[in-house]
């Protein structure tokens, strides 16, 4: 039941959502440092606060981070990964002009693609059988 403990209302709904997001260099390349991934995650607690989301996650390796976030329903999570990986790529190389040369033509940090996974709650065999059990009228 702690799990309950974090519900979020909005004016017509009450929710616990949370995703995992993974994203990725361009060509996996390694670019990242500790300075790097501490600047990453301020930038991108500030873009999930635009979007009323939590970052409540953050880490990563010096090729892709992984991020938790807790969003509302109002929220397409296809638009807010478009901002996080969007808004980090141009602050980092506005802020950092090392970088530049993981870049390349494309002017791109990051990989076109990237991983979302929905996470928390009962396992999906525990919410079926809950479905299943229910008291259906004759």
């Amino acid at each position: 039941m702690a799990e309950y403990q974090n519900i979020r209302t909005g004016r017509h709904c009450a929710f616990v959502l949370h995703a995992h997001l993974v994203f990725v260099t361009k060509y996996r390349h390694e670019v990242f440092t500790e300075v790097h991934l501490q600047r990453m995650e301020e930038i991108m607690r500030a873009v999930c606060e635009d979007f009323e989301c939590e970052l409540a996650e953050f880490n990563g390796e010096n090729n892709h981070v992984h991020l938790l976030v807790n969003f509302p329903p109002k929220v397409t999570l296809s638009k807010l990964v478009n901002s996080l990986k969007g808004v980090s790529s141009r602050r980092l190389r506005q802020e950092y002009p090392e970088l530049v040369q993981h870049y390349w033509r494309a002017q791109r940090l990051w990989s076109g693609s990237y991983f979302a996974g929905s996470v928390g709650g009962a396992p999906l065999s525990i919410m079926k059988q809950y479905i299943e059990q229910q008291n259906r009228p004759v």
